[in-house]
């Protein structure tokens, strides 16, 4: 699922006083020559990172908070050359751990802890519910309405896909299915790739997606949306229940972009407005074919789209694996009384946060950009040519209050998922940063 990938904007809507490192924390040297997103995870006074080492073994290390020596468990698993193959963690109600990854329509890859907080204890699951698992792709836990430890992933491949959920029973330690079939259907012709289910301000859960035909990037059509208020029982945006699985015939259409119309899969993105509304921004080509920002409110007659840019550029992407996005589309919030704000970014016209008029959804003006992370650590490290920062945010939490804490790498960028030739860069440190008012 693309909402898991490490290299999207971080979150537009965080606008408070400049951060400081309050400490840094060394891991260990790690692969530098394409970018794969790793996992931070803290759990109350305990911190683990999965992460893939120097020599591309995946390898999770854990630590106390007010320790910086890192105890180290190595798995069976190495990556290859694919930037879809990262890794994810989460803590059952037991304290035991689950991690997945490393997976691009490959058979599922799951470990776990057969001990609370126990990063020696993983040990290879080779299956959760047996079926529907040997071309697992986009792993993602999450919780549920009722707080249930959820396991999803794309079952098939880009063009011809299904999306499975698995919910997790604490007392047997098994996975059974959380929905009797799959949530999304392509047919054998396309797959949804996913923004969410993402747990709105009116306690529902918010789904949007783009359908997409093939392998190439191209071929992504037909923004859609859906609702809920279990993860069981799905309903449109005016509550009129949907079968699962949802399909392009089934599922509602909130934009109609055909393929090749300039919508992308990892720049769908849900948002909110004052008034709980769903409002869905995304990029698709203008009239004279180029490409801007949308947004699209869920209003009382339905969904009402408002162009936001008029930018003179035209993104052309195409083709597969994993590519540099030349435009990226901030989520939509609420910033004061009658106004919203979006952040973006464009390899031409730089980047900014919109400031928005919450009536007509119009920029009206631009939200002074603060800095995600503090100057010192911000800029590329290595000497070698192309390097980029990478950062992987906190799954969990230590609880401590105005503290954050942040993965930090270097890597080359993206290659399509194929091998470079030539001189590689030397692995860079992995590092586990502390922020917070000084």
């Amino acid at each position: 699922m693309v909402l898991r990938l490490a290299f999207s904007l971080t979150s537009v809507l965080s606008f408070a006083a400049a951060e400081s490192v309050l400490d840094v924390v060394d891991i260990a040297p790690v692969w530098s020559g394409h970018p794969v997103s790793f996992c931070l995870l803290t759990h109350l006074d305990r911190q683990f990172v999965a992460f893939y080492d120097a020599n591309r073994q995946a390898t999770v290390a854990a630590r106390a908070l007010d320790s910086h020596e890192w105890q180290f468990q190595k798995l069976d698993e190495r990556v290859a050359w694919d930037s879809h193959n990262y890794l994810t963690m989460a803590v059952d109600d037991a304290g035991c751990l689950h991690l997945s990854g490393n997976m691009h329509c490959v058979p599922i890859v799951y470990f776990r802890t057969s001990q609370p907080l126990d990063v020696t204890t993983f040990a290879r699951i080779p299956s959760m519910v047996g079926q529907n698992e040997s071309e697992a792709t986009y792993p993602s836990f999450m919780r549920g309405a009722s707080n249930e430890l959820l396991f999803t992933y794309r079952d098939g491949k880009s063009g011809d896909g299904n999306q499975i959920y698995n919910v997790y029973d604490l007392e047997t330690r098994t996975w059974r299915r959380l929905l009797d079939q799959p949530l999304t259907s392509g047919e054998g012709q396309m797959n949804a790739y996913f923004n969410g289910p993402l747990r709105g301000p009116d306690g529902r859960f918010h789904l949007c997606w783009v359908w997409r035909d093939t392998g190439g990037c191209q071929t992504n059509h037909d923004l859609s949306y859906a609702r809920s208020s279990d993860l069981v029982h799905w309903e449109t945006s005016a509550g009129e229940p949907v079968a699962l699985p949802m399909t392009l015939t089934t599922a509602e259409i909130v934009d109609p972009v055909p393929a090749g119309g300039g919508i992308i899969n990892g720049n769908a993105r849900l948002g909110f407005d004052s008034k709980n509304r769903v409002v869905i921004s995304y990029h698709k080509f203008d009239a004279d074919g180029n490409t801007q920002i949308y947004n699209a409110r869920r209003e009382e007659d339905g969904w009402k789209i408002y162009p936001i840019t008029d930018w003179k550029y035209r993104w052309e992407f195409s083709g597969g694996g994993s590519i540099h996005f030349e435009i990226r589309v901030g989520s939509v919030g609420v910033h004061d009384e009658g106004h919203l704000a979006q952040s973006w970014s464009h390899d031409t016209y730089g980047s900014g946060i919109f400031l928005l008029d919450e009536a007509t959804m119009k920029p009206v003006g631009e939200v002074e950009k603060k800095a995600s992370y503090p100057k010192e650590v911000s800029g590329v490290q290595s000497t070698f040519e192309g390097m980029q920062v990478r950062w992987a945010g906190d799954l969990g939490s230590s609880g401590e209050a105005g503290v954050r804490y942040s993965l930090r790498w270097e890597t080359l960028g993206p290659n399509r998922d194929h091998p470079r030739e030539g001189e590689l860069p030397e692995p860079t440190m992995l590092r586990v940063y502390k922020f917070g008012q000084p």
